[in-house]
């Protein structure tokens, strides 16, 4: 029994360390491409520590940044146009591999949520 027990153990610590060369914070600066739900949508985008510029349908978007932690940060737009654009964009990781990482969005204060998979170029 104690032997299953000493099992399980290693099995679920081992699992929650990465065990590859992925460093989170590779995450905050660079070049991306973003896909939005099933691989519908894209956009590109370059970041650096609290700009990010964003390509999207033949429009161009720069965007402030603030991590919140490794795994949450806030976007809100420069110069925005509109009320919507005014209000701050959350983003969670919520998992990540060598280049890439699974979000989840919302604007602050709505039910408007979105999903989606960023690739580090």
């Amino acid at each position: 029994m104690k032997l299953v027990i000493y099992t399980f153990a290693i099995f679920v610590f081992g699992s929650c360390s990465t065990g590859s060369k992925t460093n989170i914070a590779s995450f905050k600066e660079g070049n991306f491409k973003t896909y939005l739900g099933a691989r519908k949508d894209s956009s590109y985008f370059s970041r650096t520590h609290n700009l990010q510029i964003e390509h999207y349908k033949n429009q161009v978007d720069t965007f402030s940044i603030t991590w919140k932690s490794d795994f949450e940060y806030e976007l809100r737009k420069v110069n925005p146009q509109s009320k919507l654009d005014s209000i701050p964009f959350i983003v969670k990781i919520t998992g990540f591999k060598e280049n890439s990482y699974q979000f989840k969005g919302s604007y602050l204060g709505s039910n408007f949520k979105q999903e989606g998979i960023t690739y580090k170029k």
